[in-house]
């Protein structure tokens, strides 16, 4: 899909504000069920969180999909801890079912089916087993492990019987010989030139830490090959200690460092397996990257 790619891959982009990351926090977002939008909620249940005055919105930070002007977004209209907006391609995100399919050692074995995936990926412990575990909410569905690295194969999860989550191997972990690190590169580089169906990459980036060369160099590999992707920043609700280690300090430094690479600002999203912070709002993007993807199939 290049019209979408191109939209979520465009090389360099405006200076990027982190002022929904900070301000736009969890409430303040349309009385609409955030994982079905045709379902609206009481508003009694959510009166408590739109007490806190409106921030000012900063449009040309923000991720706008297809089928929305830029000069009508909203704050109601933007997903908290995030910049991105919600459009009309934005549906019901409830996952009813989620199977482990298949490993795969090669990106040629892989699922040989028309079904659209999103591809999880990050450095080792950056919590990729954690985040998919906490979408699908199955404790074990992926494999979690204290030793990063673990994930040495690409990994199907088929969710409701539409469509997938693949688990790659993670990048960057130390103790591993260096013929595996080339190894995981030209292995997953591989995957991502040869899916058809790959709708976007989930570009997990550690929040607790500053921001990490290895991040920035595959956020830029991806932007160069015309890879739609969307920043997850995990581990929002860890603080380490230090100068500069609040989440949001550290998502700030990243943006900072990224600006110069985009056109337009890619998607990006605050989460937290631990607190479930932007589990129901990642789910409702990734259904209208999904269902702009399946209407728009060339």
């Amino acid at each position: 899909m290049l019209l979408w790619r191109s939209l979520t891959s465009s090389i360099s982009w405006p200076r990027p504000s982190l002022l929904t990351a900070a301000s736009v926090h969890r409430g303040r977002i349309p009385l609409y069920n955030r994982l079905n939008p045709c379902k609206p909620i009481a508003a009694g249940r959510r009166a408590a969180s739109f007490a806190a005055p409106q921030p000012e919105l900063v449009r040309e930070a923000l991720f706008v999909p297809p089928g929305v002007a830029k000069e009508n977004v909203t704050v109601g209209m933007v997903l908290p801890g995030s910049n991105i907006v919600v459009g009309p391609y934005a549906g019901d995100a409830r996952i009813k079912h989620a199977d482990f399919v298949k490993s795969s050692s090669r990106a040629k074995d892989c699922p040989k089916d028309d079904r659209p995936e999103f591809a999880v990926i990050g450095r080792s412990n950056v919590g990729k087993s954690s985040l998919i575990n906490a979408l699908v909410r199955q404790k074990d569905i992926a494999l979690t492990s204290k030793k990063p690295g673990k994930t040495q194969l690409i990994n199907h999860f088929l969710i409701n019987k539409s469509w997938y989550i693949v688990d790659l191997p993670g990048y960057g972990f130390a103790h591993a010989s260096e013929s595996a690190r080339m190894d995981w590169s030209s292995f997953t580089k591989g995957y991502f030139q040869n899916r058809d169906t790959l709708v976007a990459v989930l570009l997990l980036v550690d929040a607790s830490i500053p921001p990490q060369q290895i991040d920035l160099d595959c956020a830029n590999w991806l932007g160069r090959n015309n890879i739609g992707m969307t920043f997850v920043f995990t581990k929002c609700d860890k603080t380490k200690g230090g100068k500069g280690s609040h989440p949001a300090d550290n998502i700030k430094q990243f943006q900072e460092l990224i600006k110069t690479c985009y056109r337009e600002p890619p998607p990006w999203i605050m989460t937290s397996s631990v607190t479930g912070l932007g589990r129901d709002e990642l789910l409702l993007h990734m259904s209208q990257l999904r269902n702009f993807w399946g209407n728009n199939e060339e």
